[in-house]
């Protein structure tokens, strides 16, 4: 089910069917470094990871992640941009991952935006935040062109890792 499009991004609904998708997605250097080992290792791993996950975000909030995928290739995924309700966090989250070979062209802002705007939009959605590594200063750069301003550092997990905490209001 699309979402949104870009000038050359489809966003729609993820399905049990992208579980492979999910799997290189996941197991990316830089998920694994920056997002973190969600143990999904196997096609079948995915599958049950999309089912109690983006699944039931559109279930329980009508919202959740998206599948980017390119317009001008057959629709091929390139990666996941999304808002979340944590439990943690006063405002819905917003991500976004992409495959390493998309990453600085643009398709970041592109997609990102297009999920701004529908939470803007679509769901109502009044504040937005976004939470990353110190390191991660691709995330925080892209945070920062679409307008989130930092906050604070915040420990939202019973990791005790300390993250960057970005905000904007809509």
């Amino acid at each position: 089910m699309i979402i949104a499009e870009t000038n050359r991004l489809v966003l729609s609904k993820f399905t049990v069917e992208d579980a492979p998708f999910i799997l290189e997605l996941m197991n990316t250097p830089k998920w694994l470094r920056f997002i973190g080992d969600r143990h999904v290792k196997t096609v079948e791993d995915a599958a049950n990871y999309l089912q109690n996950n983006q699944l039931k975000a559109y279930d329980n909030f009508d919202f959740g992640y998206y599948k980017a995928q390119l317009k001008n290739d057959n629709l091929k995924p390139i990666g996941s941009f999304g808002l979340l309700k944590r439990d943690t966090l006063d405002a819905v989250d917003i991500g976004f991952s992409l495959l390493p070979e998309y990453e600085g062209q643009g398709y970041g802002l592109e997609g990102a935006t297009a999920v701004m705007n529908l939470a803007k939009t679509k769901f109502d959605i009044k504040k937005l935040c976004a939470i990353t590594l110190p390191e991660n200063k691709a995330s925080i750069h892209l945070l920062e062109k679409l307008g989130l301003s930092y906050q604070k550092s915040v420990k939202p997990f019973d990791n005790d890792e300390e993250l960057l905490l970005f905000a904007k209001d809509l």
